[in-house]
Parts: structure tokens; sequence; C-alpha cells
């Protein structure tokens, strides 16, 4: 768990780094590469939230 943290704070860092520096170049390729980081982020998050689901319903069976 504490390295999904540690995944989620670093891409956080990414994103936001991106948007900045978008904002004081004003390239769009930071913007594009921020939405693919927040768009792989929330795929992985959803594989983990399901395997995590999967885990729950072996368990009870």
């Amino acid at each position: 768990m504490l390295l999904i943290r540690f995944a989620g704070t670093i891409t956080a860092i990414v994103i936001a780094a991106s948007l900045i520096l978008y904002m004081i170049r004003g390239e769009r390729r930071y913007l594009r590469f921020a939405g693919r980081c927040a768009q792989g982020a929330i795929l992985i998050a959803l594989g983990i939230m399901a395997l995590m689901f999967l885990e729950r319903i072996i368990v009870v069976l």
C-alpha cells in the first residue's frame, strides 16, 4: 500500500509540473503529457480497485 501511495504522489507531482510548464511556456505538448499521465493513473487505480474487489469476493466464497 505504501508503494501505491508513493506512485500516486509522484504522479501528482509530474502532472502538476506539466501543467505549470504549460502555463509558463504555452506549449500544448505539456498539456497532452499531463492528460496522458492522468489517464494512465486512473486506469491503474481502477485496475487495483478491481483486484481488491475480486479479492473480497473470493474471501466471501
